[in-house]
């Protein structure tokens, strides 16, 4: 009697491990690793280090660009029929990888039943991957529409300025940025490199000051004399 294969089984094309699903394994571990950094907190796990990084995930695009690039209208429409800025963008990325291997593993498993065999990943990826953007962007927009406003707006590096901020790790000097944490309007944390606006002072760490310019990726900041106009 001729023995049916079990495409459900750890041999089948279901199997993360096959080659055949390589693409969809990879989407699951990226979605495996934001959902450990945004538990664990990734501010955390650097703390004390030396590498320079943006902690909180964030995209560092200034508002001003996004407002240029999307006000031709063609670009904005389109970015809002894939559902992006609806949601936050590890959201909407989240969502995204979700869809993608989902669509990807089940589709491998329905087309080997049919064909006997399923596609190879050259194909199967972008595929799925076509028919996961649509999907994903029909999933964020009723989520969007039950997140608070306030979580979908982007904010430019410039918003920063005259916001206080926290020196972090080391002592910030003339030509020596320390690392320091800023919470935008929003509440979201930020966390930038800061030199003191007076090459002779010295910011050191746990010191709350004053960003008050920003040159490139450096912002600038001053002490606080007196701590009682500390704004947070």
């Amino acid at each position: 009697m001729e023995q049916r294969r079990c495409y459900w089984c750890s041999d089948g094309p279901l199997s993360l491990l096959e080659t055949h699903n390589l693409p969809f394994a990879i989407a699951l571990m990226l979605l495996a690793i934001i959902a450990i950094a945004q538990v664990v907190g990734v501010a955390d796990m650097f703390d004390g280090t030396d590498v320079d990084v943006d902690l909180d995930l964030d995209v560092d695009v200034d508002a001003d660009g996004i407002e240029a690039i999307t006000s031709g209208g063609f670009m904005d429409g389109l970015l809002s029929l894939l559902g992006f800025g609806r949601v936050p963008f590890l959201i909407w990325l989240a969502g995204l990888l979700l869809v993608f291997a989902s669509i990807g593993v089940i589709g491998q498993s329905v087309i080997a039943g049919f064909l006997g065999a399923p596609l190879p990943a050259w194909l199967a990826a972008p595929l799925a991957g076509i028919a996961a953007v649509p999907t994903n962007a029909a999933f964020v927009r009723p989520v969007g529409a039950l997140l608070p406003k306030d979580e979908t707006s982007a904010v430019g590096l410039s918003s920063l300025i005259r916001r206080d901020a926290i020196i972090q790790t080391g002592t910030a000097r003339a030509g020596s940025p320390a690392r320091a944490k800023v919470l935008d309007r929003f509440k979201q944390p930020h966390f930038v490199m800061v030199e003191p606006h007076d090459p002779s002072a010295e910011l050191r760490e746990g010191e709350t000051v004053l960003l008050v310019r920003r040159e490139e990726g450096t912002f600038f900041a001053i002490r606080y004399e007196n701590r009682l106009l500390e704004l947070n």
